[in-house]
């Protein structure tokens, strides 16, 4: 039970000297690149610098002690930082100290739900968010992110904005204002952060450090912050202090809608990249530890004044490139963070904020997906739908609004689909039974109607199932006299369902049409034993294969007296004819 709460006790005992120097490296890496990423998404959040370096020090830590991932990297994150200014700057002034006060209380509520969905086993909730959900409010949320880095990016004023058509509205009135050497060093920040990236292999360091590097002197040498170029300025030395958050009645009230959506987005963002890692390394995660493990990060990490966090895309991905082994990576990068806290903050007083806006504008590119909503488009144009309603709520009205209709529009999308499901008219080729519609030269047999419902029986398409047959009836002009329902995709039967069937089996036999049951599985034949429905059905009329059902209707002796007389009337192939 313990190892299952903590993790590190099962790969500690095990650890070697081998493991320690792959992950050293992969920490100092990853320690690297998080110190101007940390500072970057603060900066979307609305927050100080320092609040990004915080939420990359204890968090991270804890994760390591009790997450299940061994190359996962926690932290802020982009689309997590601008959820926070979404939701916090509806209830005060970004940048003021109940604005901070909040987020790290937005922090302490998030880790409480994610800690109780653990404990709960409830890891199954982020179900409801299907991958077009997740991408299509991942992609809107990178667009807003991209373009709310502008204003740093031109050295122009324009408004925070989460709906993209204010924003362009708003900017439209100041792009004329650009101060063009901010201008200029965004622009070769950009340039060459990515040339950087593109050779990686070949440059160790990270595209990162060599832009915030370059930046710095850049600035402090040319003293262009005399010219108007913004820097961060002083950031405050020391580790984070012990502070357990504060929320009243009204802030809790207030944070609870945007707490709840942060919560399973942060989870499935770190649960997804999780699962990617597990698979490409053959080992195992726990979903539910996973939900534990992120609780507990922002938990404790809010009480040392860290603002919501979870796992990260691109961190991750560069801790595995760097050749993580176990947690003890994190470990080594958060020592990093610590001692840039501690000795280091002095060194990005003249980091121009058109860098941070460079890195985080390259960063969130690639979390806008084109190629999925394409795929879709191809195969599951329904899922297409969603995806793009997803992405213009998202875009255009808000974030929380933007999820919670993709869910909404799923939820409808499934249950009308359960409400009409796939229903055929089967017949025979080759000794199996298909849809006529797909195998057209499949044999029907006089008087005989098989048809298949695929999908649970129950009170919400009940009535489809009726209708169907009815129609399928009208439509055969060799006058039907017995029918028989293939069961083999009917998982279930509620009361609905089996009130159905015995109407069904009424109206048939007032017309002379006798029913048969064929290929139900076990749970569905448990249900039907124990109501009335088998004393309607008749047991005799009930059997595990269509063949089976068929071959009786012919056999010598048959109970159905007007099929006896068909099969006189009619030539009836042979059984095993396979023409």
């Amino acid at each position: 039970m313990l190892k299952q709460l903590f993790p590190i006790l099962s790969w500690l005992p095990r650890y070697s000297k081998k493991y320690f120097f792959n992950d050293l490296s992969a920490g100092i890496t990853v320690g690297i690149l998080l110190i101007p990423q940390g500072m970057a998404y603060a900066l979307i959040a609305g927050l100080p610098i320092e609040y990004g370096l915080y939420a990359s020090l204890v968090p991270q830590i804890i994760y390591a002690l009790t997450g299940t991932s061994r190359q996962l990297s926690v932290g802020p994150v982009a689309m997590d930082s601008l959820l926070v200014a979404v939701g916090l700057s509806a209830i005060a002034a970004i940048g003021s100290d109940r604005y901070v006060e909040l987020a790290i209380g937005l922090a302490l509520m998030i880790g409480g739900i994610q800690l109780l969905l653990g404990l709960l086993r409830a890891g199954f909730v982020v179900n409801f968010l299907s991958r077009p959900i997740i991408s299509g409010f991942t992609s809107a949320a990178a667009l807003i992110i991209g373009l709310n880095q502008i204003s740093n990016l031109l050295g122009i004023e324009i408004p925070r904005n989460s709906q993209i058509q204010n924003f362009f509205f708003s900017a439209s009135r100041t792009i004329t204002d650009i101060h063009f050497a901010t201008f200029a060093i965004g622009i070769v920040s950009i340039v060459l952060f990515l040339v950087v990236s593109k050779y990686r292999n070949k440059i160790k360091i990270p595209a990162a450090l060599i832009v915030v590097t370059l930046g710095i002197i850049t600035v402090f040498g040319l003293e262009l912050e005399q010219t108007g170029v913004a820097i961060v300025g002083a950031i405050p030395e020391g580790l984070p202090t012990f502070r357990i958050p504060t929320l009243n009645n009204t802030g809790f009230y207030e944070l609870l809608p945007i707490a709840i959506t942060l919560a399973l987005v942060s989870f499935v963002e770190a649960y997804s990249i999780a699962k990617a890692l597990e698979e490409k390394h053959g080992y195992k995660i726990n979903p539910n530890q996973e939900l534990r493990a992120l609780g507990l990060s922002n938990i404790i990490g809010s009480l040392f004044q860290s603002y919501p966090t979870t796992g990260g895309f691109s961190r991750s991905a560069v801790n595995d490139k760097a050749g993580a082994v176990t947690p003890m990576a994190s470990l080594v990068a958060a020592f990093l963070i610590a001692l840039t806290l501690l000795f280091l903050t002095p060194l990005f007083y003249y980091l121009p904020k058109a860098v941070l806006s460079a890195i985080i504008i390259v960063s969130v590119i690639g979390l806008i997906d084109v190629k999925l909503p394409i795929a879709l488009w191809k195969s599951h144009k329904i899922e297409a739908g969603l995806l793009l309603a997803t992405f213009i709520v998202t875009a255009t009205v808000g974030m929380i609004e933007g999820i919670a209709s993709g869910v909404g529009l799923s939820i409808v999308v499934l249950v009308y689909k359960q409400m009409r499901p796939h229903f055929a008219e089967l017949g025979e080729i080759a000794g199996v039974y298909r849809n006529i519609n797909r195998f057209p030269e499949a044999k029907i047999r006089p008087g005989v109607l098989i048809v298949r419902f695929d999908a649970a029986l129950h009170f919400a398409n009940h009535r489809f199932m009726v209708t169907s047959i009815e129609d399928q009836i009208a439509q055969r002009t060799d006058g039907v006299q017995t029918i028989i329902l293939c069961a083999e995709s009917i998982g279930y039967i509620d009361a609905s369902g089996i009130t159905a069937l015995e109407n069904i089996i009424d109206d048939l036999e007032e017309k002379g049409t006798s029913f048969r049951l064929a290929a139900a599985i076990g749970p569905v034949r448990d249900v039907i034993e124990s109501s009335k429905l088998i004393t309607r059905i008749g047991k005799t009329r009930c059997f595990t294969s269509i063949e089976k059902a068929v071959e009786d209707i012919y056999k010598p002796g048959s109970i159905d007296a007007d099929l006896k007389r068909i099969a006189t009337q009619v030539d009836t192939p042979d059984l095993d004819d396979n023409e």
